[in-house]
């Protein structure tokens, strides 16, 4: 008596199943327990992981050195402090959330609500879409496209049959439209007794009717459920799969009494697909993402609708394919349980997935896929369960989330490559200079001003114009490090360059000196986030205006605080004007070094997933 309406009266009943036990439990559970990975973390641990490495050898070495030439070691204090401040990026997670935020506010002005905001940025790097058929793809509006009546029986006489095995108390689509059809051709309903509604176990309803003064059965259900309990119909399955190839849904009718049914009739129901179902699949597949088809539906009438909105028709049964879903284009008997597998599938196999739904039984698979996406006619479990609610009809606000992620991405890329070119010059910078000079080439309190302007334009990385990537991102923790380090060199180089010359021919003190370096990684520190914005020249793409204010109002105010000496001792306009050319031609060279490198290491390991049974 599952889903069942108490309408009058009382029953005695035997409680088989409770909690988890039951079919509604068991997907509440399953929405309870799912849970996805956090790769901002995974991110994090791993950038502080190479950063302390490197940071670990400088200061052994430092210390070794003070050790050998006899130094005291109270003086490395501010060396060590500062190597803990560069070191955590303590913005970082900040950095990542106003970039999601700002993207969020653009998709909220777009009709698309996001509840949660890693799924943006996770929707940059997804490369497996899954979608539900019904009511994501398809109208979830049936509409009854053939009756096909057995022995003597006539086109009205199956569908009184089968609407008098309709639910009329809570109709679900294929309820409504075969009542609808009763309604429309002004056929007389049956007079019923008692009524058992559709049940998910046995995957059929049952109504007892009186006709003629005589008490009959009547069953409406899957075929091949209602041919287990009827007399054996010669042809019945070979019937129902040249319906289904055309995508529709076929019920078997049966009446009788007692136990024994006869076959009457098949009525088959068509779920039209949406009109943009099929130009939101080749938009999704131009980006480089591929698309699973999920559907509780039999494998012809999952077929027949993937065909018709452009994928392939190699589908896999939910209960024996899921090992190797890459190798289908979807499954088709699919339970709550099977999408939430599915998706687990996937995920095990590194792959960052999506999920789209609308119903409760989708809810378990949005809530465990790092992207989550509900529809606009989703149940209100299905919008808690996701993290991207689309608010208009139809599909194509998904491209939307997808290019928003990938925005995020490059403006996340940008802020984690400079993040850790930075580091690696600031400190091998104190640390060598204080090798090989005696004393420390900057202050510990100009050290603090430059983290604090550095970490201004950090912010203003989240309103950045960004290029998106015809395919999935990935966020490759050994690539970013190889280009960090170029950059890092490069302007290491240049750093004792202009050192040497402020020693050997400008003679300048020290003071002077802990200015003109302040000042110098100031400079490097701007133009890095150039080189590192696009993957072309650093001209070829502007900024936003924000960026580029906050870039250039960090030059000026270094430069000011240089040349009138503010909070430190002031330095010639000529050295300061020098230190910037000199920055501005290495930055030119670093361009054409760093378009060398993603040539050579083809940068970002963009993987771009197709269907293996197609060509």
């Amino acid at each position: 008596y599952s889903a069942s309406t108490v309408r009058h009266g009382e029953a005695i009943g035997t409680v088989t199943a409770t909690g988890v036990g039951s079919y509604y439990g068991r997907t509440a559970e399953l929405v309870r327990s799912a849970r996805s990975v956090g790769h901002l973390d995974q991110l994090l641990f791993a950038v502080v992981r190479h950063l302390v490495t490197i940071d670990a050898v400088l200061a052994a070495v430092l210390v070794t050195f003070a050790l050998w030439s006899g130094a005291h070691l109270l003086v490395l204090v501010p060396f060590l402090l500062v190597l803990v401040i560069a070191t955590v990026p303590v913005t970082m997670p900040a950095a990542f959330t106003v970039a999601n935020a700002v993207e969020a506010r653009k998709l909220a002005k777009e009709g698309v609500l996001v509840t949660g905001l890693s799924a943006v940025q996770e929707a940059a790097t997804m490369e497996v879409l899954c979608v539900d058929k019904t009511g994501t793809l398809t109208e979830n509006r049936q509409t009854l496209v053939a009756i096909v009546p057995f022995s003597s029986d006539t086109e009205s006489d199956v569908l009184t049959w089968a609407a008098a095995a309709c639910d009329e108390s809570s109709p679900g689509p294929l309820e409504t439209a075969i009542v609808y059809a009763q309604q429309q051709r002004s056929l007389k309903p049956l007079m019923r007794q008692a009524f058992v509604p559709f049940d998910p176990a046995t995957k059929r309803s049952q109504a007892t009717i009186l006709q003629d003064g005589e008490t009959i059965q009547v069953v409406l259900g899957s075929p091949q459920a209602v041919q287990e309990i009827a007399q054996p119909h010669a042809g019945l399955m070979e019937r129902v799969e040249q319906l289904a190839a055309s995508g529709t849904r076929v019920l078997a009718v049966a009446v009788g009494s007692g136990d024994e049914f006869m076959i009457r009739g098949l009525v088959a129901l068509a779920d039209t697909p949406r009109k943009d179902a099929a130009a939101l699949i080749k938009a999704v597949q131009d980006l480089g993402i591929r698309i699973l088809m999920v559907s509780g539906d039999t494998l012809a009438t999952a077929r027949a609708v993937s065909r018709q909105i452009g994928l392939g028709d190699h589908f896999g049964d939910a209960e024996a394919s899921l090992n190797e879903p890459l190798q289908y284009d979807g499954f088709a008997h699919c339970y709550p349980q099977d999408k939430f597998r599915l998706v687990q599938t996937l995920q095990h196999a590194g792959r960052i997935t999506g999920m789209t739904g609308d119903g409760v039984n989708d809810s378990p698979a949005l809530k465990q896929a790092e992207v989550g996406i509900a529809v606009s006619t989703a149940s209100d479990v299905a919008k808690a369960s996701a993290q991207v609610v689309l608010t208009r009809p139809g599909l194509q606000d998904m491209i939307a989330v997808i290019n928003s992620g990938r925005r995020v991405y490059r403006r996340m890329l940008t802020w984690t490559i400079t993040k850790i070119a930075r580091t690696v010059e600031l400190a091998a910078l104190l640390a060598i200079g204080y090798i090989v000079t005696g004393f420390f080439v900057t202050s510990l309190l100009l050290i603090a001003v430059l983290v604090i302007l550095n970490d201004v334009v950090t912010i203003t990385l989240a309103t950045d114009r960004a290029w998106i990537s015809p395919s999935p991102e990935r966020w490759n923790v050994k690539e970013i490090g190889k280009i960090a380090s170029i950059f890092a060199v490069g302007w290491l180089a240049l750093a004792f360059v202009i050192l040497w010359a402020a020693l050997t021919v400008l003679h300048l003190p020290v003071p002077q000196i802990q200015t003109l370096m302040f000042v110098y990684l100031i400079y490097s520190a701007q133009a890095t986030i150039y080189l590192t914005r696009v993957r072309g020249r650093f001209w070829s793409f502007p900024p936003s205006r924000y960026v580029a204010l906050a870039t250039i109002g960090n030059v000026v105010i270094a430069s000011i605080l240089g040349f009138l000496g503010i909070l430190t001792a002031a330095v010639p306009a000529v050295v300061l004007v020098g230190t910037l050319g000199a920055v501005l031609a290495a930055t030119f060279v670093l361009d054409e070094v760093k378009l060398w490198f993603f040539k050579r290491m083809c940068f970002g390991d963009r993987r771009q997933i197709a269907p293996s049974h197609s060509a």
